[in-house]
């Protein structure tokens, strides 16, 4: 409901869709005009013009604006979306906004009103969210100290806010309820404390979750209660974490699982406490001896999710059995500008088809087939006034409209915790959105990063595949895992969204509220020459010449 409306853009931005304005540079080419007929608003003389869009299919309005006859403001627009409108989940949705001449000055918006009918489609569950806001008391051609300026991005709501009674809010609001406010007010009370509303709202929550709150604990997530891979076989897992109700600060939480092929627990155990809440800073300490996939996306699903069960394209036979110990200090500097710290202790040893085996020592013959590593590393992100929605069970980012940077450096420690390697590795990314008004938008994606050091490749860049049916935008969807590892490489994604620029147009086939999306996807890397030469003189070349990796090294 936190829409950026502005009517003055030539393109409104509302729910991802560019919307052209009804007073847009180019609205003559979207839209036709009608005037209908002028008279006072206030004390102000204004034309009454009616608007509709030239082709249904359009992104655009049709509705009623008022002009000023000498300034040529809008005094009052009200306007609809058209029912062809492709918007995800969205039926219907409605602009009012009011302007008034302030102090003889300038034009000031005062009133803003915002409706939107929300459904999943058109014959189930929906629900009308509604939000109004008026603006008083403005202070013009003044000097503002700068402190009163910070923050000025953010919508932030007083932690006391729900404790005041209602005889505030009728000596505070700026209008009063209308009657019909005042029945929704009342209804949705009525509502909150009917048990089939109390029954919709757990079970929304525990499908976006995958947690069920229990007073103060949540169990989940449920999609990892079951699953199913040849090395564990079946895969059993409980898990859960502490809710809001404990503490809003302090969160624990674990899980353990249980294999019936390899017939091993594994679990994990963690804390996190955040000492600044606002602004989010803490620290927090975790331990997991369980099972991975390497070469996964952050996007993948968990390797344990029975959906990843389900539709795998290949046998999940190359894993690897992890056990690490991690310690972090993460700060939030200010909105969208954070930094993490991070010592982590990791030890890998392959399972099914993997082999890591090398020689420790080439002159006494020491094999070993197991990776211990310590590292520490330092991540900073920086995304320019990105906004986010805080909740009950956490926050979501709305994005930023500028480009996201992250950075993370990791420094490997040799000798500590017996830890056997020392090298450096540096990783940037960037992405955004890229708005091409009305030819839809583009989100790319610049990655690359570098390792230093001779270390296995396991500790190297291994890029990411995916051996699912589900499309992953950060995977290479037709690669599979461990197919491509390098010390120092380049990403370029690319994909663009004409949100049915084409389609829209086709008369029947628009009913179908299909979209074109074109994607692009190119990596390249490389492997330093001494760093393959020195591991392929260390490690056992005919058991290796069998992994798929090497093979295409070795060629």
């Amino acid at each position: 409901m936190y829409q950026n409306i502005n009517v003055y853009d030539n393109f409104m931005n509302i729910f991802g869709k560019n919307f052209v304005s009804p007073i847009s540079n180019i609205g003559m080419l979207y839209y036709k005009y009608y005037l209908l007929d002028s008279l006072p608003i206030g004390n102000k003389w204004c034309y009454k013009i009616k608007f509709k869009p030239r082709r249904v299919q359009d992104l655009a309005f049709v509705g009623e604006l008022f002009v000023h006859d000498t300034s040529f403001a809008i005094k009052k627009i009200s306007m609809r979306a058209t029912p062809e409108a492709n918007i995800n989940f969205v039926e219907d949705l409605a602009v009012v906004k009011e302007f008034d001449f302030i102090d003889n000055t300038m034009w000031m918006l005062t009133k803003d009103i915002f409706v939107v009918d929300f459904a999943a489609k058109d014959d189930g569950l929906g629900f009308i969210g509604r939000k109004t806001t008026s603006y008083q008391k403005f202070i013009l051609n003044q000097p503002i100290p700068k402190q009163i300026l910070t923050g000025t991005q953010d919508i932030v709501v007083k932690e006391d806010a729900q404790n005041y009674d209602e005889q505030f809010w009728i000596n505070n609001r700026h209008d009063s309820l209308a009657a019909r406010e005042r029945k929704i007010y009342a209804m949705v009370d009525t509502i909150k404390s009917l048990p089939a509303f109390r029954t919709y709202v757990d079970v929304i929550t525990l499908i976006f979750t995958g947690y069920k709150e229990i007073g103060k604990i949540e169990l989940g997530p449920y999609y990892t209660v079951l699953s199913n891979n040849p090395i564990e076989g079946y895969r059993l897992r409980v898990g859960g974490r502490t809710s809001k109700n404990f503490s809003n600060k302090l969160r624990l939480e674990g899980y353990t699982a249980y294999g019936t092929r390899d017939e091993t627990f594994k679990f994990g155990v963690g804390a996190r406490y955040w000492y600044n809440t606002k602004q989010r800073s803490g620290f927090g300490v975790y331990y997991k001896d369980d099972v991975m996939q390497l070469g996964q996306s952050d996007n993948a699903f968990q390797d344990d999710n029975f959906l990843a069960s389900l539709f795998r394209r290949s046998p999940s036979d190359k894993l690897t059995a992890m056990e690490s110990y991690k310690f972090y200090y993460e700060k939030e500097f200010r909105s969208g500008f954070s930094g993490k710290i991070t010592f982590q202790h990791e030890n890998f040893t392959p399972l099914g088809s993997l082999d890591y085996r090398y020689y420790v020592n080439s002159s006494d013959g020491e094999i070993r087939n197991a990776i211990n590593t310590s590292n520490i590393s330092a991540y900073f992100r920086f995304a320019y006034r990105e906004k986010f929605v805080e909740g009950k069970t956490g926050r979501v980012s709305l994005g930023s409209t500028y480009p996201v940077l992250q950075v993370n450096y990791t420094q490997g420690l040799k000798g500590v915790l017996e830890s056997d390697f020392d090298y450096q590795k540096i990783t940037a990314k960037v992405d955004d959105y890229l708005y091409f008004p009305p030819f839809g938008y583009l989100y790319y994606v610049i990655e690359g990063g570098k390792v230093l050091g001779n270390v296995p490749y396991p500790l190297l860049e291994v890029h990411r595949g995916n051996e699912s049916y589900f499309y992953d935008y950060l995977a290479f969807n037709l690669m599979n895992y461990y197919e491509f590892v390098s010390d120092q490489y380049v990403v370029l994604q690319g994909t663009y969204h004409l949100e049915g620029f084409f389609l829209d147009k086709v008369p029947l086939l628009r009913k179908l509220k299909w979209r074109e999306v074109a994607t692009m996807k190119a990596v390249y890397g490389s492997m330093d020459k001494k760093i393959l030469i020195y591991w392929l003189t260390k490690i056992n070349l005919p058991r290796l010449a069998k992994n798929h990796i090497w093979k295409r090294a070795l060629v």
